[in-house]
């Protein structure tokens, strides 16, 4: 119904997985051009905005799809009226092949922003804290970013979902999402578990359309 224009918005995923729900999803509704779907989550802590991405679509993204990712979430950030400033978080103790390889995906997405001339803040690979706390940062007076970091860019799907999910149980902040961004439509997918809050959220969030 959406996908003919007979409905404005949609909110499943109550009844069966995210994967499954996307998959039916995109049979019918394509991603908005010049965009990637992806999900990004909405962290609300001790009095902060911070979003995570992509904690729903790309398990292991590359340099190019990295920097798609940080236009998408940085989009995300400007319509909920949130200051963007975007940063890769960095792998704790990689390997020294894996720092290798990191750097090289690192350089090449700084690179790709820089030619896309984008209209938001961003720098590569740092730790979550430094990326976080401007205390920790004066270590690293060559950083880009003139203030903390509000959107995180984690490496893969598995350490976004992870990350927001730890903060969610274990440190009291509020999550909201992933919300599913990208699409020509207004979709958004809750958790099997979701409750009535989370099913109001995402419908309020499916009607204005984060999407974009």
């Amino acid at each position: 119904m959406v996908a003919l224009g007979d409905a404005d918005a949609m909110v499943t995923g109550v009844t069966r997985n995210f994967s499954v729900a996307l998959d039916d999803i995109r049979r019918c509704i394509d991603p908005k051009p010049g965009h990637r779907v992806m999900g990004v989550s909405l962290v609300l802590a001790r009095g902060r905005t911070v979003l995570v991405a992509d904690t729903a679509v790309t398990e292991m993204p590359n340099a190019e799809i990295l920097a798609d990712i940080a236009v998408e979430a940085a989009g995300v950030a400007r319509r909920l009226r949130v200051r963007a400033a975007a940063s890769r978080c960095w792998r704790s103790r990689p390997s020294a092949t894996r720092r290798a390889s990191a750097r090289r995906t690192c350089k090449a997405r700084c690179r790709i922003l820089d030619q896309r001339r984008v209209d938001f803040e961003y720098d590569g690979d740092m730790a979550a804290d430094v990326a976080l706390n401007m205390e920790l940062r004066e270590a690293y007076p060559f950083c880009r970013l003139t203030g903390p970091a509000n959107v995180l860019i984690m490496p893969a799907f598995h350490s976004a979902s992870i990350s927001t999910k730890l903060l969610q149980e274990l440190g009291g902040a509020t999550v909201i999402g992933p919300i599913l961004v990208g699409l020509d439509r207004p979709v958004q997918i809750v958790p099997l578990s979701a409750n009535d809050a989370q099913l109001v959220n995402m419908a309020a969030l499916a009607a204005f359309n984060v999407s974009g």
